[in-house]
């Protein structure tokens, strides 16, 4: 049975390394040019590697791994030296979603992301004063914990009713009616996590 050339190319093709080294010295913060004297290897050659237009010999490559101070082996994995994604998720302040109540009193800032909605959610609240934000009961065994940043707020949870100031936090159900209300002269801001029971 005749062989098929081009698996036979794909199984023999060496590895391009040229991204992956380039992946790893950009991650090192180092230039072609201090790879390239580091490693003993001419500019123009480390450039036609990492563009992947030749590849190297087993002797460079070893000369360049030393110099990243990475094994061969390393260089070769080629899924594992991908670029990481940014370990940072930034949302600038003009996108973060806000809500209010019907009366313009009280602001919602969501502070976390969607993906964990309904299972921790946690939000800036604005309350103008003689605002109250009022609410249904959540889901059984949810709860939630209020710090108060600036101004003081009065919390409600069923009959039981707890005065907070700044500094202070207060913990409390909310699969039961509730509600949150600014009696003072100025306006009051706290920070909110909801915790539902899972």
């Amino acid at each position: 049975m005749a062989s098929n050339p081009n698996k036979s190319d794909a199984a023999t093709a060496p590895p391009p390394v040229g991204a992956t080294i380039q992946a790893i010295r950009t991650r090192q913060k180092l230039s072609l040019d201090a790879l390239s004297k580091r490693a003993g290897v001419s500019k123009s050659m480390l450039s036609q590697i990492e563009r992947n237009l030749t590849n190297p010999t087993v002797a460079i490559l070893w000369k360049l791994a030393n110099a990243l101070n990475v094994g061969v082996v390393e260089v070769l994995a080629l899924k594992e030296m991908e670029p990481a994604s940014p370990s940072i998720d930034f949302v600038p302040a003009h996108s973060t979603p806000v809500i209010k109540n019907a009366e313009g009193t009280c602001e919602l800032r969501i502070l976390g992301p969607v993906d964990l909605a309904g299972k921790f959610e946690w939000y800036e609240l604005t309350i103008q004063p003689g605002g109250i934000l009022a609410s249904d009961p959540h889901e059984k065994g949810s709860k939630e914990h209020l710090t108060v940043l600036s101004g003081q707020l009065v919390v409600k949870a069923d009959a039981t009713e707890q005065k907070i100031k700044q500094g202070d936090t207060a913990r409390y159900p909310v699969d039961i009616r509730h509600s949150i209300a600014n009696p003072g002269k100025t306006t009051a801001t706290a920070l909110m996590v909801i915790e539902y029971s899972f």
